[in-house]
């Protein structure tokens, strides 16, 4: 399989290892449902299958987003891995809904009287706690890594499932105990919690649709970095978007009247090259150089004294 970049190649890799282990899942919990009788197990290796098809959206978002840019797409296509996380979260807001409503009906009474399960649906809730809690983690470091919203839509994917086995546990656990109301409270809980995640995994693929700036230490950290360019008298303005998992700067700045064409560019070409090269996530920076008598630096950020410009060298801004 050919991939356009590391990124990609692990994004891959995980999802394939996510795919097999919801399989595997899926398959055994299905199995110990039907054997120990167990609605709650059943439900719960249905939710793991559906994890497969939540996967496959991943990979595809992960592989049209490492796309190189084309004539029809010049910025690429990163925000097609916000899509993607955007359909995760659907699909986590649905199950956590469908497994709310399943509690609601245990509670009133409308879904008949709980049987009680065998304790192989115990020991099946056990495994899947732990198998997926350790793919929650296995696919968050990856997403963290490579700064993938939709590995990380992924990952919660996965917790929910841990959660969601964890209801099952203690549903089971309950009707074993003689308590089978414990069933569909836990549904409940579970679903506020998935419907959290559902919400945390869209309100931040949202962010990166809109243009969303870079959070304050980000930008702080880019002003901080353009003012100890030499030749920089004025940081007149400074404006992030995120762009997918990606930066977009623009920047623009005030320079000496006297100073050539040339002299100019360089410096404008120094802040470029200093900001790509310290923030790997920025993708693009746009640099725009203005004379310092014009009346764009009254309304610029004025340089502090102790980060004036003196006897720095491009050498030590990294």
């Amino acid at each position: 399989m050919k991939f356009e970049n590391e990124a990609e190649r692990i994004a891959m890799i995980v999802s394939i290892n996510s795919i097999i282990g919801n399989l595997l899942l899926s398959l055994g919990k299905l199995v110990a449902g039907f054997m120990a009788q167990s609605a709650a197990m059943i439900s719960d290796g249905i939710h793991s299958a559906s994890d497969v098809f939540g996967t496959l959206i991943v990979m595809a978002g992960v592989k049209f987003s490492n796309k190189a840019s084309d004539d029809e797409h010049p910025y690429g296509h990163e925000r097609i891995e916000c899509v993607a996380a955007i359909l995760l979260a659907v699909i986590l807001t649905i199950i956590a809904l469908l497994i709310g409503y399943s509690g609601y009906e245990k509670i009133t009474g409308h879904s008949g009287e709980l049987e009680v399960p065998g304790q192989l649906a115990l020991w099946a809730a056990v495994v899947s706690i732990l198998a997926k809690e350790a793919m929650f983690w296995y696919t968050r470091n990856a997403a963290k890594k490579i700064n993938s919203g939709a590995l990380m839509a992924e990952a919660w994917h996965h917790r929910s499932d841990a959660m969601s086995s964890v209801g099952a546990f203690v549903g089971i656990l309950g009707a074993r105990m003689g308590y089978p109301v414990l069933d569909p409270i836990a549904s409940l809980v579970i679903c506020v919690m998935i419907l959290y995640a559902a919400y945390e995994v869209f309100k931040d693929s949202m962010d990166k649709m809109v243009d969303r700036s870079c959070d304050e230490e980000t930008n702080i950290a880019l002003e901080n970095l353009v003012v100890r360019v030499p030749g920089v008298e004025h940081l007149d303005s400074l404006h992030t978007r995120l762009f997918g998992n990606r930066i977009y700067v623009d920047i623009e700045l005030s320079v000496k009247d006297d100073l050539t064409l040339l002299q100019a560019h360089h410096i404008a070409e120094t802040v470029h090259t200093a900001i790509e090269a310290n923030f790997p996530l920025v993708k693009h920076c746009m640099v725009h150089v203005n004379p310092l008598s014009e009346d764009s630096h009254d309304a610029c950020i004025m340089l502090p004294p102790d980060l004036r410009p003196k006897n720095l060298h491009p050498e030590h801004l990294g």
